[in-house]
């Protein structure tokens, strides 16, 4: 006797493959804490298959910074047409430089399910919220003490010492916001925090509203099913 394929959708399938909206994860944590190499792993993960948004900034390129990469970098002249016109979602002005994140692209690769990975400071994360809070999961990264953050910076060997000394009196402003933040992990452990955060990600993206689209059919299928 021929088997005959059950035209019925396979629910547990289905379950699996909700369509759903993208999430924009929004890391932020004062310069040396650890946010730039944790964006690297977040990136290099299969498993999450994170999208990098591109910002566009006025600050000088550092030598380990690849163009198109880490930042697109543009002129003061070039950001503020930019920012006059509506064109970013958000941007910010940090250490006397202005970052931005250009936002036409974002709606289509969220509406195509594809989670984004924002690298923006308070400033930038509190303007995207105001606009598109319900997309966004904010997580602020906090150094273990403020000896650590300035031996952090120091081992860099970017920046000069009154730069560094900057950075250290921003941190404190930086670090004063992190109840706006929907997460903050405490960046003591490189590995551990990676997990962390990829916990963050994991549970997110089962949240119901981002599934409500692609749940409402299967669950309408799961009713009509004969039990």
């Amino acid at each position: 006797m021929t088997d005959v394929a059950d035209p019925r959708p396979d629910p547990h399938s289905a379950a699996l493959h909700c369509k759903r909206r993208g999430l924009m994860l929004i890391l932020s944590s004062p310069s040396g804490a650890g946010k730039t190499t944790l964006t690297r792993m977040l990136l290099q993960s299969k498993k999450l298959d994170l999208t990098l948004s591109i910002s566009v900034t006025t600050r000088p390129r550092r030598t380990s910074e690849v163009e198109g990469i880490h930042y697109n970098f543009i002129t003061r002249k070039q950001f503020e047409t930019l920012r006059d016109t509506d064109a970013l979602l958000e941007w910010a002005e940090v250490h006397g430089n202005f970052y931005g994140t250009p936002s036409e692209p974002l709606e289509a690769i969220l509406s195509e399910g594809r989670d984004v990975l924002f690298d923006i400071d308070y400033q930038g994360a509190r303007q995207v919220r105001q606009k598109i809070g319900a997309d966004v999961v904010s997580v602020f990264i906090l150094p273990p003490t403020m000896r650590e953050l300035r031996a952090r910076l120091e081992r860099r060997a970017e920046d000069p010492p009154e730069t560094i000394a900057k950075r250290l009196e921003n941190a404190r402003t930086e670090i004063s916001h992190w109840a706006h933040y929907d997460y903050v992990l405490i960046n003591d452990d490189l590995q551990r925090t990676f997990e962390e955060l990829t916990a963050i990600v994991t549970s997110e993206r089962l949240r119901s509203p981002r599934l409500k689209e692609g749940l409402g059919a299967f669950v309408e299928t799961l009713l009509n099913e004969p039990g």
